[in-house]
């Protein structure tokens, strides 16, 4: 699985994710491998700073998972979903939309590897860059509030896809 983390702005946010990812997709006890890479596109902010120090501010709540889990950065999205169509990735995008289907009861394909999109805090994923997905998967919310931290809910659906996958 290949997760693309696109325009989030929080630095805490993405080492949150960056840690989660090494939990739930990082080598098993048996040595079986998970994720293979974290792209970090448009302005989401990396391990490192504009003058390639590590950042404190990431590896405080990281706990160091981006020397675990191989990453990139891009500028835009277009160009890294497009690569990884390429590469026969199954790309698919965790989004509120009424074309979405429930992350519980879809069925990713078997025969391709996945890539996992996930968008900003606020705005979330364009409709631009939902067109290049071939899915789009939501979790269901049941409360009052309409959405989750963007880290909370890569956590949700790389575990329930790694599920649905095994």
């Amino acid at each position: 699985m290949i997760l693309i983390l696109h325009n989030i702005r929080s630095v805490h946010n993405v080492g949150s994710i960056f840690r989660t990812a090494d939990a739930a997709l990082g080598r098993s006890h048996t040595g079986e491998a998970g994720a293979s890479k974290i792209i970090l596109s448009g302005y989401t902010p990396g391990p490192t700073d504009r003058f390639g120090y590590p950042r404190k501010d990431f590896t405080k709540v990281s706990l160091g998972a981006e020397n675990m889990v191989a990453w990139e950065q891009t500028k835009t999205l277009g160009a890294a979903i497009k690569k990884l169509k390429k590469e026969n990735c199954y790309v698919v995008a965790v989004e509120q939309d009424k074309s979405a289907t429930s992350l519980f009861t879809y069925k990713p394909p078997k025969n391709k590897k996945l890539a996992l999109v996930l968008g900003n805090e606020v705005r979330g994923l364009s409709k631009s860059a939902l067109n290049l997905c071939d899915a789009i998967v939501e979790i269901p919310m049941r409360g009052s509030k309409e959405s989750l931290n963007v880290s909370v809910a890569a956590g949700v659906a790389m575990f329930a896809l790694i599920h649905l996958t095994t």
